[in-house]
């Protein structure tokens, strides 16, 4: 039996508040997380069995590349990316089903995008 149960959170650290108020409004009023709790320095997001942790109090804006991407589990993955769209982001890989060639075959329908701080997210669909 693994010690691991699943992932509990993933965080992302604003530069200012600015950046903070941006956060908070693509994946509240966009992607339509519900607000799982609020604190003078961050907001949690409710997805699923997880949580996005926002702090407010990050030093400096951050570079890519310390998390390749994060997927979110969704039944619509061409309405996420129009969401997207509509509201500006970058969408840097189409709506597209793929198949991946493991023993059973995991079929899904898959999009990229960029949320308010650089971070990839890719939205995933099962087949």
């Amino acid at each position: 039996m693994s010690l691991i149960k699943g992932i509990h959170h993933v965080c992302l650290k604003c530069a200012n508040e600015e950046e903070y108020k941006e956060v908070v409004h693509f994946y509240h009023e966009i992607l339509e997380l519900e607000i799982a709790r609020t604190w003078s320095e961050g907001t949690m997001f409710r997805f699923g069995n997880a949580v996005l942790e926002v702090f407010a109090n990050g030093r400096e804006k951050a570079e890519t590349g310390i998390i390749r991407h994060f997927a979110l589990a969704t039944e619509d993955v061409d309405t996420c990316v129009e969401k997207l769209k509509a509201a500006g982001y970058e969408v840097f890989v189409e709506p597209k089903d793929i198949v991946i060639p493991s023993e059973p075959e995991y079929k899904a329908r898959i999009a990229f995008g960029r949320g308010p701080l650089g971070e990839e997210i890719e939205f995933f669909q099962e087949r």
